[in-house]
């Protein structure tokens, strides 16, 4: 859990410091922006932006009932934060999985990537696709059930 939130914690800690030593060089309006910046970042790379994960039987269960796409992430990853905001509004139409908070996930997505913990991993129809295009998913989570 507390690994989740690392990248998240040293971007604030490193604005932080380049806001400090910009601030005290006398130049208060870019130290602002600089920890702004920093700020962003850090919750960009964080799971706040994300709709809540869930675990990965309960995610297939749900699957099974709607037809929905199950997408399997970790925090930090980029590919997921690509697939992320390339869903827009119908990312809460797909069952997130977050592999570091899921052991049963992460097993999934070694299973079907030949052991590696390759995400994002979609899986549609029972079948995982590693890294998909981000508008197939879109399509596939915009389909009704």
């Amino acid at each position: 859990m507390r690994r989740v939130w690392t990248m998240p914690v040293l971007f604030v800690l490193c604005g932080a410091a380049v806001a400090t030593a910009t601030a005290a060089g006398g130049d208060l309006g870019t130290a602002a922006v600089f920890l702004l910046g920093f700020v962003l970042l850090a919750v960009v790379h964080s799971p706040l932006v994300f709709p809540r994960p869930i675990g990965a039987l309960e995610a297939r269960r749900r699957s099974a009932e709607d037809g929905r796409p199950v997408v399997f992430w970790r925090p930090g990853c980029m590919y997921c934060l690509r697939l992320r905001f390339r869903l827009g509004r119908h990312a809460s139409r797909v069952h997130w999985v977050d592999i570091w908070r899921d052991p049963q996930g992460a097993a999934a997505v070694r299973a079907a990537n030949g052991g590696d913990e390759t995400v994002p991993t979609v899986v549609v129809a029972g079948r995982p696709h590693v890294n998909p295009d981000p508008a197939w998913v879109r399509e596939s989570a915009a389909r009704p059930a």
